[in-house]
C-alpha cells in the first residue's frame, strides 16, 4: 500500500494520520515524506538524520490534531517540513446540564467542536436544554467518561454538586485528556482537592486540574463563563503544540521587527 492510499484508508477509517512533506531546503530533501500513524505505525523517508525526529514531532502534532511548520537541520542545511494532520474534530465533555454548559455548548459547536453532555439527571439533560449536542449521555460520569475520551478530548465538569463532581473529576484527571476543568470558586476548589488528596489522587495528577475553570476575564454571565471555559481549552491546546525550529532560525525570529 503506498503512502496515498495509506492515507486515504485512514481518513475513511476516521483513524488519525499525519503526513510529513519537505516544502523548503536542499534539492535532495525537497519532497521526501512521512506518514506518521497515531499507533505508532508509519512510513519514513528514508532519512536516518531525521526519521526518528519528524515522527517524534508529528506524533505530537497529531496527538492534538494539529497542522504546522517545523525547520529542522540536516547535514546539507536546515529544511522545513509541513506536517498534515488528519484526525477526527476533537470533542467537548460537559459534565453537568447546567445553563454555563447550553452556552457552552453553542460557542464550541461554533468552533466545530464534536460536543457530548454527560448527566445522569434527566430532568437537567434533555433535548429541548441542549438540541445541539453531538450526544446525550443518562448515566453516572465516572462511569461514561473512561470510554469516550482520547487525547483530542477536554472534560468540563459544571453539576457545582461533589456527588457527581469528584468522580467525574478523578476519572478524567487519570484519563489521557488533554484539558479537564470543573467548576467552583477558590474555596471550593480547594476544598474539592483536598476531597481527592484524601481518595489517592497525587499532586502531579491534581495538578492537571483547571479550577477554577475558564481563564479569569472577570465573567459573570453563563455565557461569559462559557466563553472563558471555551478559551482556557483552546489556550491549553495551542500551548501543548510543538514549535520547532533550528537555532539560526529561532535567532532570526527574535530579531525580526514585530
Amino acid at each position: 500500500m503506498n503512502w496515498f492510499e495509506r492515507v486515504r484508508e485512514a481518513i475513511r477509517r476516521e483513524e488519525p494520520i499525519a503526513v510529513a512533506t519537505v516544502i523548503r531546503g536542499p534539492e535532495a530533501w525537497l519532497g521526501a515524506k512521512w506518514i506518521i500513524e497515531a499507533t505508532g505505525d508509519g512510513l519514513t523517508a528514508g532519512h536516518p538524520e531525521l526519521d526518528a525526529r519528524v515522527q517524534e514531532i508529528a506524533r505530537r502534532y497529531l496527538a492534538l490534531g494539529h497542522s504546522g511548520t517545523v525547520h529542522l537541520p540536516t547535514p546539507e542545511g536546515e529544511v522545513e517540513i509541513y506536517i498534515e494532520s488528519h484526525v477526527p474534530p476533537p470533542l467537548l465533555l460537559i459534565v453537568g446540564g447546567t445553563h454555563i454548559g447550553i452556552a457552552l455548548t453553542a460557542i464550541a459547536k461554533i468552533l466545530g467542536w464534536r460536543v457530548y453532555l454527560i448527566d445522569p439527571r434527566r430532568t437537567f439533560a434533555t433535548p429541548e436544554r441542549f438540541p445541539h449536542v453531538d450526544r446525550m449521555i443518562h448515566a453516572w460520569p465516572d462511569e461514561a467518561l473512561p470510554d469516550l475520551i482520547t487525547p483530542h478530548t477536554a472534560v468540563a465538569v459544571l453539576t457545582h454538586d461533589p456527588k457527581l463532581d469528584d468522580p467525574a473529576v478523578m476519572a478524567a484527571l487519570r484519563s489521557p485528556a488533554f484539558y479537564v476543568g470543573a467548576l467552583g470558586s477558590r474555596k471550593t476548589s480547594a476544598r474539592r482537592l483536598e476531597r481527592l488528596r484524601r481518595k489517592g489522587l497525587d499532586e502531579a495528577t491534581l495538578a492537571r486540574l483547571h479550577a477554577p475553570i475558564g481563564l479569569d476575564i472577570g465573567a459573570r454571565t453563563p455565557e461569559e463563563i462559557a466563553l472563558s471555559i471555551m478559551a482556557e481549552i483552546i489556550a491549553e491546546r495551542n500551548r501543548q503544540i510543538p514549535r520547532v525550529r533550528a537555532p539560526e532560525a529561532q535567532e532570526e525570529a527574535q530579531e525580526a521587527p514585530a
